[in-house]
């Protein structure tokens, strides 16, 4: 997963990074844990790289350190052709994967840092790694973990105390106390709180944010997207929902149609989509999903696609209204002379999605 801030569902500023030193020291090394924790803007030559590139190390005056390869393209670096930082899928740092293993193995369970010691893993370099792959605290994300579970739990007829004690809480007022803050009510009335399932999700053009419920899909942004934390707020507000890490049959397809989409093959089966939304703005989602991968089209031929000839501006505001990105396609829309416009993900990106899909197979990127 995952989500971020003290609720879940908020992305959370960006972690801080690591001290210049050690990043430098792991570049030299070429550390593979730090993947995924930075990328090093090269000076003297204008490129940017993984902390594990074959590439011949500069000084360390000549290096700049960003969190993500988005904020290094937006500084003016371009990526490296050696290590080519964003061709690749890369999984989380292995002790976040192991973590991630571990919490998942014994959802109830609550790791402390003297159990991670036992384990062979520093707690603080488990802090400092999780918070950087994942955007919350490897306990934050524990705490939520278990609390979802037990939201589950009482939604299904559980027992309060049966769901408390088996997501690790001693304390009955503790349990209530925590539940109520992620939550808004206390377990007694959870029977009536809807809840979205959130995981993070790793692509080649950076971090996506995935929320899904038993309806579907319900969103899937990048997480550097402008404006984020407040379409989460929106979406938690209108459907009246907590939102949780964890895991989610509809994640998991997201995250294998993303994979697919990203290596150039037919993504598979439709991913079951519920997106927020007017019956005017699900219209023209839909009419974004006809558009042929790799085209383009503008929005007054959109428009007119949906029997609206002099609605291009609210289809315009429509399209920027879509929180399903790449799956509903709002990137292959372009201006009426065929430039790229706004797109929320970035241009950059909007052309490096545009890219890919004329490059693939046919039948791919559908």
């Amino acid at each position: 997963m995952l989500a971020a801030t003290t609720q879940p569902s908020a992305p959370a500023p960006a972690a801080p990074l690591p001290s210049p030193r050690a990043m430098y020291r792991a570049l030299l090394g070429r550390d593979p844990s730090y993947q995924g924790v930075f990328v090093a803007g090269i000076v003297t030559t204008g490129i940017f790289c993984r902390p594990t590139c074959r590439a011949k190390k500069p000084r360390p005056e000549n290096v700049r350190y960003f969190p993500s390869v988005g904020e290094a393209l937006h500084d003016g670096f371009r990526p490296c052709r050696l290590c080519r930082p964003l061709e690749r899928v890369e999984g989380p740092p292995p002790v976040v994967a192991q973590l991630l293993e571990l919490a998942e193995a014994d959802p109830g369970r609550r790791l402390r840092d003297a159990d991670l010691a036992a384990l062979g893993i520093d707690p603080s370099t488990a802090r400092r790694r999780f918070k950087a792959a994942t955007g919350m605290t490897f306990q934050a994300y524990q705490r939520a973990r278990r609390l979802g579970l037990a939201l589950r739990q009482v939604r299904r007829g559980r027992p309060v105390i049966e769901a408390q004690l088996d997501v690790g809480y001693e304390s009955g007022s503790g349990f209530r106390a925590a539940f109520t803050r992620l939550f808004g009510q206390a377990p007694a009335g959870a029977r009536r709180t809807a809840c979205l399932t959130a995981q993070r999700i790793a692509t080649p053009l950076g971090t996506m944010l995935a929320l899904a419920d038993e309806e579907g899909l319900r969103l899937l942004e990048f997480v550097d997207r402008r404006g984020l934390e407040r379409e989460l707020q929106g979406l938690r507000r209108r459907l009246r929902c907590a939102v949780v890490p964890g895991r989610h049959a509809t994640l998991d397809a997201a995250a294998e149609w993303l994979e697919r989409y990203f290596a150039g093959q037919p993504p598979g089966p439709d991913l079951p989509l519920a997106p927020v939304g007017s019956p005017f703005q699900r219209a023209v989602w839909r009419a974004l999903r006809e558009i042929p991968a790799g085209q383009t089209r503008g929005y007054a031929e959109l428009a007119r696609a949906i029997g609206r000839p002099g609605a291009s501006r609210a289809v315009g505001r429509a399209n920027g209204a879509n929180a399903l990105a790449i799956v509903i396609p709002c990137h292959r829309v372009v201006g009426a002379d065929g430039a790229l416009t706004g797109y929320g993900g970035g241009l950059w990106r909007k052309q490096r999605l545009l890219d890919l899909e004329r490059a693939a197979s046919p039948g791919a990127c559908v």
